[in-house]
Parts: structure tokens; sequence; C-alpha cells
């Protein structure tokens, strides 16, 4: 059965050095959730632009429906200034006031949430309160035997301890970098090295997977009590925007699909190691790592 996959959040354009990019991390998920095989939706806001209108023209040839796209009359579409270390590493400036802070709850996004096998939500779109409202309200309507991905995304200052607890208790899965875990220890007293404050996140806030990523030291998925690492392929970098998306996608994938733990961890850091190899949020994924999610062998 294909899986049903819904994103939340912010769409924009990352305004890198070398020109205007379509990112944000729940549109990057969307985009690698749809060319792994699911029915992806997103929901999210443009503005009455041309750069909205351009989002709706790539979300269609990526075979993202764009229904749950709203308009807004007011605020532009979302832009984010990047830029790039010498080792490929991303900083941002994400403009505010802008038609994704202003996300509401239609009929239509509702029914999508409704009949969701995985929503995933970040922190970023939470930071003004129309779209935390409706965010919350989405994952809330979203079944109890889905998967509620908590994809925790720390940007500059627009995250609080209040917001992140609100969330975790929402979610039922929670993916996270390495800087994001020492940052979530710091808000919640978490003791102990990576794996113990991983479970002691699980356990608190009863969670059925904690995935943290690593960078080059790969990554470690823990479920049920069982902890397992593992890595990617050594890849030249070319940047590393959307790789934690990417990883998420195929993290949600494997979840669905009941595979390993192993089985998923390996599959998810390949597509994340690929993606990082490439310039740019969402490349397009080569045929035989595709290939692999299609038949389900590993």
């Amino acid at each position: 059965m294909t899986p049903r996959i819904v994103a939340l959040g912010e769409i924009l354009w990352d305004l890198l050095p070398t020109g205007a990019v379509l990112g944000g991390a729940p549109a990057n998920f969307a985009f690698h959730a749809r060319s792994l095989g699911a029915e992806t939706t997103l929901i999210s806001r443009v503005g009455d632009d041309e750069a909205g209108q351009e989002i709706l023209r790539r979300l269609g040839l990526a075979g993202i429906p764009g229904d749950t796209v709203q308009i807004d009359a007011e605020r532009p579409t979302g832009t984010v200034s990047v830029e790039l270390s010498a080792d490929g590493q991303p900083s941002y400036v994400i403009h505010e006031g802008v038609a994704w802070d202003a996300i509401a709850a239609d009929d239509t996004s509702l029914a999508a949430c409704r009949k969701a096998n995985a929503v995933c939500f970040g922190t970023l779109a939470q930071r003004a309160a129309d779209s935390r409202r409706t965010i919350q309200n989405l994952v809330a309507a979203a079944s109890t035997t889905a998967l509620r991905i908590f994809d925790l995304n720390l940007r500059q200052s627009f995250f609080s301890k209040a917001l992140i607890e609100a969330s975790l208790q929402l979610a039922n899965v929670l993916k996270l970098n390495d800087t994001e875990l020492v940052e979530l220890a710091k808000l919640f007293g978490l003791p102990g090295s990576e794996e113990v404050q991983m479970r002691t996140l699980a356990e608190r806030f009863e969670l059925r997977v904690v995935a943290l990523t690593r960078g080059a030291e790969g990554s470690i998925l823990l479920a049920g009590g069982e902890l397992v690492e593992g890595r990617g392929p050594v890849v030249t970098v070319r940047d590393t925007i959307g790789a934690g998306d990417s990883f998420t996608a195929a993290l949600a994938h494997g979840i669905l699909a009941g595979w390993p733990l192993g089985k998923t961890n390996r599959l998810a850091n390949e597509v994340a190691a690929f993606v990082c190899s490439q310039s740019g949020a969402t490349p397009v994924l080569p045929e035989w790592l595709l290939q692999e999610f299609r038949t389900g062998t590993a």
C-alpha cells in the first residue's frame, strides 16, 4: 500500500550565493517522501506573487498537489538568506512576516491529516501564533495510529522550551541532530551520554522512535528499547542543505514499511549522503537507490 504522508510548515526560497533554490525543511521532506514513493501532501502558505506561483509550478512538476498550499494576499512568499562555509555548512537569516507565518487550518488540510499514515512537523513554522495554533491542531487531528514525526530543526531564536515540550507531547517520533540534542539536554536537564539522553526522551514523552543524526558520524535509531548505529558512504560534500530532511523522509518510509531498524538506518544514511554530494536540498535520487525503496530489498 502506498503510504500517505503529510508535511506541515514552511516552503520558501533559499537565497544562496549561486541563486535562489526552493527550500524549507517540510518542503524538502515532502519532495523526498514523494520521490521515495509516498502519496505526499504539503500544507503551507505562499504569497500572491511570482515567487509563490513558481513554488506551485514546481510542486506540480514534482507530483505534489497544490490544493493545500494556501495563497496569502498580504504577506510575501518566504525567503531565507543563506551563506555556506568552506566545508559546505549553511548559516541562515530567516526573514519574518511572510506567508507561512499565517498557515490556516481549512477543511482540506484537516482531511489530509486525518487520513495520513504519517505527519511531519517542526519548530520553525510554529514561530508565529497563527501557524503554531494551526500546526498543533492539524497534528492533533491525525490518527492515533499515524506517525507524528517531530523534526526539531532549531533555527535562530525561533524556539522555546515550552514550544518544544508541547510539540514532543504531540509527537510519537522525534528526529534531531547532535547539536540539537545538546540544546535539549540543557533545556530539559537530560543526564548522561547521547544514548542515555535519547532513552530519557523516549520514556518521558512516550516516543516510539528517536532518531539522532551526527553528520559524517552517521546516525543512531532507538525504538522499543533497541538501539542501532550506522554510517552512510563517504562522499565529497557539496553542501548539507536538505540532508537531514531527506533522512527523515527515508526514516518515515522505513518505519511505515516495518523494516528492521538497521535496514532503515542504512538506507536513510545512504539517501542523506547522496544529498550531501549534490548541490541543493532536493537533487534527483539515483535510480539504484530508489529501486531499493520500491522493491523493499536491501
